[in-house]
């Protein structure tokens, strides 16, 4: 997400923050590459255009040439404009109306709708115990309304039983009428989408929204159409009135310009984007974290939410306790490995820490991906218990065995016995340095110029696992969630 963009002014930013001492022509040439970073994102001109000229208004002046970190400065400056121009106001759902209320979902076929749908009644009945009702309106698209209501079981809310023959109208009538007498807190209308806007697209959903006044008209823009997706936005917003938008797809739009330009242009903020194919790939929509995101300040944020969701306390507590005393085995590695899984993976997490940008681009050049803690689950999972417990009792035989049933090479299974051997001394290491030692020597690891020596470790690795694998994950490293 936003790689592109991220690289390029990662770039712009390490040239900066090199200097001592800014002049104003350094930051004049900083703010056109800046510009050409935006252009090639995808950003609209007129977008493009606006923020650099915000960012110069700020960024040349006595305050920031003559501080004493000229670089930090600006850095600092391009983050509060991207954070404006992405808009963090208003970008939460508004649900404050006598129940039920009504979600009414808009867009172009092929953008994701009834997917989102599906997804946004899961957020709502998980994140705000919500109880929600699924209507599908699409009486047009083959299949559509039986979509929903299979995704409605997935995600375990209910869905408006289909009537044959129904128009739209009608279906949302007696989704209104339903909701008002089981109960339910949110009625989430899926409308039928076009290839393009027309007249009956439009006249359908203005009759809709008459009838239902939903306290909210989502539209849902695939981020991958790039400015298609912005015009699409507008066209609808000028037709229909929209309330707000769901980017979808944004995980698979490298150059994020969608995303940059759609609040600016519409006025409209972005309530939520999908960021992955799963169930609950959905996120509120957050300007500040995506700005952290772009500039490679991490989203810890959103590391912990993930750490709270995913991780059990009480297991991993336990693996702490093991590590600390030196019985960290591979059966709980394998533990390690799946929560990885959880979590969105290594590229994920590498994705959310600060300043990893450059180290998760030496592991793609290097060929490492998720995949790999596939294989190494496979290689735990071809081991007897036995042999997870006292991995030294496995000999050459035993190895080829593991390889064979795992669909891995000697070498692969050696590689994670390897690492899984440098995980334990880093541990016991770790250990016995205690609370503030530990946290000292990650201190000087992290800030003390050690950024190279990890993208060469990067570089070098085959596979995560490690102090990265194991680490982030391992010693409970969320404590304030011990209180939840």
């Amino acid at each position: 997400m936003f790689e592109s963009l991220a690289n390029k002014l990662g770039g712009v930013f390490d040239s900066l923050k090199k200097r001592g001492a800014l002049k104003e022509e350094d930051v004049i040439i900083a703010l056109r590459d800046i510009r050409v970073a935006l252009l090639e994102a995808d950003v609209a001109l007129s977008v493009a255009k606006d923020f650099i000229d915000k960012v110069r208004v700020e960024a040349i002046g006595e305050k920031v040439l003559r501080s004493i970190s000229p670089g930090q400065q600006v850095v600092k400056i391009v983050h509060d404009t991207l954070v404006e121009t992405l808009g963090h106001e208003n970008s939460e759902l508004n649900l404050n109306a006598a129940p039920p209320a009504v979600i009414l979902m808009a867009g172009l076929q092929g953008s994701g709708k009834t997917t989102s749908a599906g997804k946004l009644a899961k957020f709502l009945k998980d994140k705000q115990r919500k109880k929600v009702l699924l209507a599908s309106l699409d009486i047009y698209r083959p299949a559509a309304q039986e979509q929903l209501e299979i995704l409605a079981k997935q995600v375990s809310v209910s869905a408006l039983p289909i009537v044959p023959g129904e128009k739209p109208l009608q279906i949302a009538r007696r989704a209104l009428d339903t909701g008002r007498r089981e109960g339910y807190d949110i009625i989430i209308l899926d409308s039928a989408g076009r290839l393009s806007i027309d007249d009956a697209l439009m006249t359908e959903l203005a009759e809709v929204r008459d009838f239902a006044k939903p306290v909210e008209t989502l539209l849902v823009a695939d981020a991958m159409t790039g400015q298609d997706a912005v015009t699409t936005a507008q066209n609808f917003n000028e037709k229909i009135g929209i309330t707000g938008i769901i980017l979808t797809r944004v995980d698979g739009d490298a150059r994020g310009g969608a995303a940059l330009s759609m609040r600016a242009i519409t006025g409209k903020p972005i309530k939520f984007i999908g960021v992955g194919e799963q169930m609950d790939a959905l996120q509120a929509f957050d300007a500040q974290r995506i700005a952290g995101r772009i500039l490679d300040m991490g989203d810890i944020v959103s590391l912990v939410e993930k750490a709270a969701e995913n991780i059990e306390i009480e297991d991993a507590r336990r693996a702490a306790e093991k590590m600390a005393k030196g019985k960290f085995d591979l059966g709980d590695y394998l533990g390690q490995l799946r929560q990885m899984q959880k979590m969105g993976g290594l590229s994920g997490l590498m994705g959310l820490m600060p300043g990893m940008g450059k180290i998760k681009g030496a592991m793609q050049n290097a060929n490492i991906d998720d995949k790999i803690l596939k294989h190494q689950e496979a290689i735990i999972l071809s081991m007897t218990s036995q042999e997870r417990v006292k991995p030294e009792v496995l000999n050459a035989s035993r190895r080829k065995r593991i390889a064979a049933g795992s669909g891995t090479t000697v070498q692969d299974v050696n590689r994670l016995l390897k690492q899984f051997q440098d995980m334990q001394t880093m541990m016991k290491r770790m250990a016995k340095l205690g609370g503030k030692g530990m946290m000292r020597s990650l201190t000087g690891m992290l800030g003390g110029g050690a950024m190279g020596e990890m993208e060469e470790m990067a570089k070098n690795m085959q596979a995560p696992g490690g102090a990265i694998g194991g680490g982030i994950l391992g010693p409970n490293p969320f404590p304030l969630n011990d209180k939840k």
